[in-house]
């Protein structure tokens, strides 16, 4: 059962006294801003995924961190 055209057009009517034009348009803007920042960050994402990995200093890699520490106490 589709919803006919005077149904819409009550609900829509509904939409507008409840919120008003001006807050509806305000919404809008609001959502734009967030698909636009949601675009930027996936571009800044893409961008730094495409600049190489840092080095991993060899002698930072051998010392073992505070939780393998305490894993050790833990099983032994």
């Amino acid at each position: 059962m589709q919803p006919s055209i005077w149904q819409i057009l009550i609900v829509a009517a509904l939409v507008l006294i409840l919120f008003g034009r001006g807050r509806i348009s305000e919404m809008m803007g609001d959502v734009g801003k967030g698909i636009r920042s949601f675009k930027q960050g996936i571009t800044e994402e893409e961008a730094s995924a495409s600049k190489p990995a840092p080095q991993i200093d060899s002698k930072s890699a051998d010392t073992p961190t505070e939780t393998s520490k305490t894993a050790d106490k833990t099983a032994g």
